[in-house]
């Protein structure tokens, strides 16, 4: 039996070659995010070439997410060995290009001056540096205090976790960046800095007015996502608990809380649910783990999220299969040991459109728990079964086919999912029969299994699944 949870593999400068590709696949990877945070559009097309071949070549289906920057807020360049500010000693943040304060950092987001207030909030380096907010002219500079002092190096980030910046949660740079991920067929948009519904919508209308097919993720990292998470996980098609900023935003100790409560809220409305950030960081250097790193990773399994991700750990890390290959062991053993992660059943909302649909979902998966059935099996063009099959945890693996080809790569992120291309549809009894015979020649199912088939009648017709069956393989 495959794993259930799923693997989000970073691609980098670790991971561009075909051989440690093919590896990290056969290992466990599901799903390869291309971070445009880094790296030229001709880098992330190569890189997204690359993947389907080897795609190809194995006969899998990844799926590719492209992850938006955002307006994550970086200060300028400073001297190359940094520059100490000392507790207590006056900072400033300025828009000017040539000033005459010594102890100075160029910001490049023209709202701040204007949108923070005396007694603020700055941080910078993930939270490493704590400043306080004495003044700002309202126009280009602020003047700070520093609190907890360090080393600042450049590039560096800047949080203002009490600040409500106005300006736009995608960029420019985004809406380049969004065109070129669009033209390549990604499956998956990651949305960084969400923080509303509303900003879902709009991302909705470029990616449709680009004609485009990509699924969105909103990245959770500002404490307004975390308020407006109903609203934004009804717009959303899948959801990213992103810790780092988000630890940096919301004070840390909320955060296990808070990844609790979104992974909860996600399985509820059937939305796939990614834990990303600094989960294997140690590996980045060393062949094993720390054992709070283990904890991390499946404390994050047992809590049901569809996928793990991981970040430098493949991208720049210097063991980027041998941190898939722990992180599958970890995935593999709590899957195996631990019953509560399984059968999570959400009862059909009456009078909605998908109500017959969400009824036989329902029923598939409480009827697999009852009589132990070794798969689920759905025939799906739009995928809304499988989201929903999922959702509930069912303990039986889940086939899905699908005529659908860019459906098998997106649906690689949803939890215990395994996908399969199908596009014969003669007969109802004809295809279930057929697509039995195929998973018992591929060894998925054998002689005396009970499985459960739900497809929508008529079968040619791609509407909503309105039927469920079990039998016995033969």
């Amino acid at each position: 039996m495959s794993k259930r949870t799923k693997i989000v593999a970073t691609i980098g400068p670790s991971t561009s070659s075909p051989d440690i590709l093919k590896s990290m696949i056969n290992e466990g990877v599901n799903v390869f995010r291309v971070n445009f945070s880094h790296g030229s559009h001709s880098d992330h097309i190569k890189a997204i070439a690359e993947i389907r071949k080897v795609d190809n070549e194995l006969g899998t289906h990844s799926a590719i997410l492209a992850d938006l920057q955002g307006p994550k807020i970086r200060i300028g360049e400073m001297p190359d060995d940094g520059l100490l500010l000392e507790n207590n000693a006056e900072f400033y943040l300025t828009t000017l290009a040539e000033h005459s304060y010594k102890n100075a950092a160029q910001i490049f987001i023209d709202r701040i001056p204007k949108d923070v207030k005396p007694g603020e909030k700055v941080l910078l380096d993930d939270g490493k540096i704590h400043l306080e907010v004495l003044e700002t002219n309202l126009i280009d500079t602020v003047k700070t205090k520093v609190i907890a002092g360090g080393v600042l190096f450049s590039k560096k980030g800047l949080n203002l976790p009490e600040t409500n910046i106005s300006i736009s949660s995608l960029t420019n740079k985004d809406r380049e960046d969004l065109i070129v991920a669009l033209e390549q067929k990604v499956d998956w948009i990651g949305f960084s800095f969400v923080r509303s519904a509303r900003e879902v919508i709009e991302l909705r209308h470029l990616i449709n007015g680009h004609k485009g097919a990509a699924k969105i993720i909103a990245k959770i990292e500002k404490p307004e996502a975390v308020n407006d998470l109903k609203g934004i996980l009804s717009e959303t098609d899948a959801v990213m608990v992103a810790r780092g900023d988000l630890g940096v935003e919301i004070p840390l100790e909320m955060v296990p809380l808070v990844q609790k409560r979104i992974v909860n809220l996600a399985k509820h409305m059937a939305k796939p649910v990614i834990i990303a950030t600094q989960m294997m960081e140690s590996m980045m250097e060393n062949i094993t783990p720390n054992r709070a790193e283990v904890n991390d990773v499946a404390n994050a399994v047992m809590d049901g999220a569809d996928a793990v991700m991981l970040s430098g750990e493949t991208s720049v890390g210097k063991h980027p299969v041998d941190v898939i290959k722990i992180m599958s062991r970890i995935i593999n053993e709590v899957e195996s040991q631990y019953d509560n992660i399984y059968v999570k059943e959400t009862l059909p909302e009456k009078n909605n459109d998908r109500f017959i649909t969400d009824s036989i979902c329902f029923n598939v998966c409480r009827l697999a728990q009852r009589v132990e059935a070794k798969a689920i099996i759905t025939m799906t063009h739009s995928g809304y079964t499988a989201y929903k099959i999922s959702s509930q945890r069912p303990k039986s693996e889940i086939f899905v086919f699908s005529s659908n080809k860019k459906l098998l790569s997106t649906l690689s992120l949803v939890w215990g999912v395994s996908t399969f291309y199908y596009d014969k549809t003669i007969s109802t009894d004809h295809t279930i029969a057929d697509i039995m015979h195929l998973l018992k020649e591929d060894e998925y199912v054998e002689s005396g299994d009970l499985i459960i088939n739900t497809a929508s009648i008529p079968l040619g017709e791609n509407g909503k699944t309105n039927m469920l069956k079990l039998s016995y393989i033969e």
